[in-house]
């Protein structure tokens, strides 16, 4: 669904529903006179920075055009707790002060890191390494047990496959990249950093290279 109005000032509002068949009434209505909105209809499984209108949000964040954006919730933000922290990270690096609804609070308070914001994403953070801490563990476990019993095969690693796997992880940062802009633009606003922009360039010369 694209913007739905134009804004006079720097604010936005980035609202998100699975499907059509929702209503984005209830995440509309709490809009504010002159919010820019970006409104997606997508699943919540899809990364934020893969999301059409959530990208549109990004690139006016590089550009200096938002510097105030409301959400409902803020697991609107990410597919994930690690995406949803990646989401406010660059939001944050980018002077851009986050409003909660559901919270009630703001990730800024008179142009300073609120406090008490910083907490609650300290917080999830912890929690987001523990899960993940969690997910390497038991991945190690399944792999030993596949090893026992003789069915585990190791990916050959440097192969043409193995490339095209990684590539197809970074989907947006190849698409920055086609557009033509800088590694580090594409890493601000596909959220990854600059070696990684760098090691897709080299991976689409590979590729290139052996086709």
């Amino acid at each position: 669904m694209s913007q739905s109005k134009t804004v006079q000032g720097m604010k936005a509002r980035y609202n998100r529903i699975s499907t059509a068949n929702q209503k984005l009434e209830r995440q509309l209505a709490k809009a504010n006179e002159g919010d820019t909105l970006y409104n997606d209809v997508i699943s919540g499984s899809v990364p934020f920075g893969e999301r059409p209108q959530a990208i549109k949000l990004m690139y006016a964040i590089a550009n200096n055009e938002v510097d105030y954006i409301t959400v409902s919730s803020i697991d609107r933000l990410g597919r994930n707790l690690l995406d949803v922290l990646n989401t406010v990270n660059y939001f944050t690096n980018n002077g851009v002060n986050l409003m909660v609804e559901n919270l009630g609070i703001t990730s800024l308070v008179d142009g300073k890191p609120n406090s008490t914001f910083k907490l609650i994403v300290s917080v999830m953070a912890n929690v987001a390494e523990m899960e993940r801490e969690t997910m390497l563990e038991r991945q190690k476990e399944g792999i030993a047990i596949a090893k026992a019993k003789g069915t585990y095969k190791g990916r050959v690693r440097g192969s043409v496959e193995d490339t095209k796997d990684f590539l197809a992880k970074h989907k947006t940062v190849i698409k920055y990249l086609k557009q033509g802009n800088s590694i580090r633009l594409t890493a601000e606003a596909a959220k990854v950093s600059p070696a990684t922009v760098q090691k897709v360039k080299k991976a689409l010369t590979d590729i290139q290279t052996i086709a």
